[in-house]
């Protein structure tokens, strides 16, 4: 609310013949420095509160969902061969998957099998494969499905 004040004083000037009236005028007026600071801090709040929804939601495009598939790996030695034996157990979504790749030791290993894994055009549930395996220390085992969309996932690490 805005309210003016006027004052005002009568005064002689010696020498003078007429009387000079001085007036002050006061106005109070209430700061706008508030009402700005307040507009100021909701509308920094909403493009704070914009930029972080934009990059939260920005990163959900670039996550893929993981696919339900498994295998199993064993170790089986006998008087002349040391081997392991991995077996596509399937899943909730052994229809996607196109092929297998396995690992032993960070390296492609030699199959002693007569049949390897597709490795495109799918794999039937319960397929075995026997590999090489080192003879007295644990083998690491790398099984990795492809599926038909084109994305690859670990479905077995360990060691046998």
């Amino acid at each position: 609310m805005d309210r003016e004040i006027c004052a005002c004083t009568f005064f002689s000037v010696p020498g003078r013949d007429h009387n000079y009236i001085e007036e002050t005028f006061s106005i109070e007026e209430e700061a706008v420095s508030p009402v700005i600071g307040v507009i100021l801090m909701v509308a920094i709040t909403v493009i704070l509160a914009a930029v972080i929804a934009a990059f939260v939601f920005g990163m959900a495009g670039d996550i893929s969902t993981s696919k339900i598939v498994a295998a199993t790996a064993s170790h089986t030695a006998d008087s002349d061969n040391n081997y392991i034996t991995v077996t596509y157990q399937g899943g909730q979504d052994a229809d996607l998957v196109d092929g297998i790749t396995v690992l032993i030791n960070e390296v492609d290993p030699t199959t002693t099998s007569e049949t390897d894994f597709v490795t495109s055009g799918g794999v039937a549930v319960g397929t075995s494969v026997k590999y090489d395996a080192l003879e007295g220390t644990q083998n690491h085992v790398v099984v990795t499905a492809i599926f038909t969309d084109g994305s690859s996932q670990v479905i077995l690490n360990t060691f046998v």
